[in-house]
């Protein structure tokens, strides 16, 4: 359960119909919140072990949205970091899109994610994500209404589809976190374990600062590689369950977040636990976190700005009060999401 599938989860109290998705992992269905609903997937649900070699079918992603039938409904929302956007519809039909980024490894991560691949994949992924790229900019016009999950996301959107979108923050449930008083002498990060979230980059400012503790939350494919890495001072905690995140998360110092991101639910949990936000100070975290009142930024990503910006904060620690920073955190609760959702979904369909 990410982000999107947060989102997913709160549209689905409000907005009542089957969902619509490319791929379904019929386990973790049966876990998630969405176990009683209908689910309708693509062709791409006949490939055996789909849900497990999906990024590999990304090449079908075009031909697999565009045969949903969608036929039967007068209203679609999509939630879309990828192709979902690109329904067809009939002209009569309203499409609504919250959409989280426009396909990011197709345009702002591209030669990111070029770079991480060997020489004879990246010759076979650079032809794809260009072909990714030009489906995705064609198709905007399916999309009536966009929503950005932040102003970075609806300034990619502008920037790429020469769209405007209304920015709703996506749905944080702050009430499972609670500031503690019990407050304990480590950093903290919680994150899957990918490139692109720049988990190195903590790693190797912590090896800078021996005497400092971080504790990593998460797994992934990056996993083994950043243990390979990490001194002494730095523990991976792997996946630990929510209940045991609540316990973790209010007792660190501060939450580390070196990554681009489009939002960044994870810093709003960790502010909503009381602690200040370390965060690297481009993308959703310019609406995540209030630099001087509940964490700081810093504008590198390299691992001196990381080990300088955690020097900083420490020098102004007590400035952050507890308060200020829970508060802050309670103005993205899923109550607030869901009034605006259905305010503007209201308002696009009086339209």
């Amino acid at each position: 359960m990410g982000g999107a599938e947060k989102v997913l989860e709160a549209l689905t109290e409000t907005f009542k119909g089957p969902l619509y998705t490319l791929i379904k992992d019929e386990q973790s269905v049966k876990q998630s919140p969405f176990s009683n609903l209908s689910i309708q997937t693509s062709f791409l649900q006949r490939i055996p072990s789909a849900s497990r070699v999906y990024k590999h079918l990304v090449p079908f992603f075009p031909s697999a949205i565009q045969r949903l039938d969608l036929s039967a409904h007068n209203l679609i929302i999509s939630s879309s970091f990828a192709v979902a956007k690109s329904i067809v519809k009939r002209p009569d039909q309203l499409h609504i899109c919250y959409c989280h980024t426009p396909f990011r490894a197709a345009w702002d991560l591209r030669e990111f994610y070029l770079s991480t691949l060997s020489k004879p994949l990246r010759l076979m992924a650079d032809p794809i994500l260009h072909y990714i790229r030009r489906f995705d900019q064609r198709t905007h016009d399916a999309v009536d209404y966009f929503i950005a999950n932040s102003h970075y996301v609806a300034s990619r959107i502008q920037e790429h589809y020469g769209r405007d979108a209304k920015v709703i923050h996506p749905p944080v449930d702050v009430e499972a976190f609670q500031p503690t008083q019990s407050r304990e002498n480590f950093y903290i990060t919680c994150s899957r374990l990918v490139p692109y979230k720049r988990i190195d980059l903590l790693v190797e400012a912590f090896a800078k600062m021996p005497e400092k503790k971080l504790v990593i939350i998460g797994d992934g494919e990056e996993g083994r590689r950043l243990r390979a890495k990490a001194t002494k001072n730095i523990s991976f905690s792997g996946q630990v369950p929510h209940e045991k995140l609540r316990e973790i998360l209010p007792k660190a110092r501060a939450f580390l977040f070196a990554a681009e991101e489009d939002f960044g639910i994870v810093m709003v949990e960790a502010q909503a636990a009381g602690i200040p936000v370390i965060a690297y100070g481009k993308g959703g975290s310019k609406d995540a976190v209030l630099p001087g009142r509940t964490g700081l930024f810093f504008h590198e990503q390299s691992a001196d700005a990381v080990k300088d910006a955690v020097i900083r904060f420490e020098k102004m620690e007590r400035d952050f009060e507890q308060s200020t920073i829970r508060q802050h955190a309670e103005t993205f609760s899923k109550g607030r999401f869901l009034r605006e959702m259905e305010d503007f979904v209201t308002q696009c369909v009086g339209r």
